[in-house]
């Protein structure tokens, strides 16, 4: 799955991801620490969550770093990973490998 970001924020972003994962909103609560509603709510844009639930969100999603990246500026956070371009003159090792 491909993440755009969109103006739309990280609810639709979120709710994607958890869809093509088959969660339902209170199994992703329950696994992420939080409630069925507070899920909800940031799905729906009614709540913004912090930074600190969209990567927790992220992470029990399985939402590759990269696509983290794209969640966070969504919700209006800096990206937290580096990226590396995959034809980065450091990575020609790994390429030929």
């Amino acid at each position: 799955m491909t993440t755009v970001v969109s103006d739309t924020g990280v609810g639709p972003l979120l709710r994607g991801w958890r869809e093509w994962r088959r969660l339902s909103q209170l199994e992703l609560a329950l696994r992420a620490g939080s409630s069925a509603r507070h899920v909800s709510f940031v799905e729906t844009g009614r709540s913004r969550p912090s930074e600190e639930m969209v990567l927790r969100l992220a992470e029990h999603l399985e939402v590759p770093v990269r696509e983290r990246n794209a969640l966070l500026l969504a919700a209006g956070y800096a990206p937290r990973y580096a990226e590396t371009p995959l034809d980065a003159p450091r990575l020609e090792a790994l390429r030929e490998g």
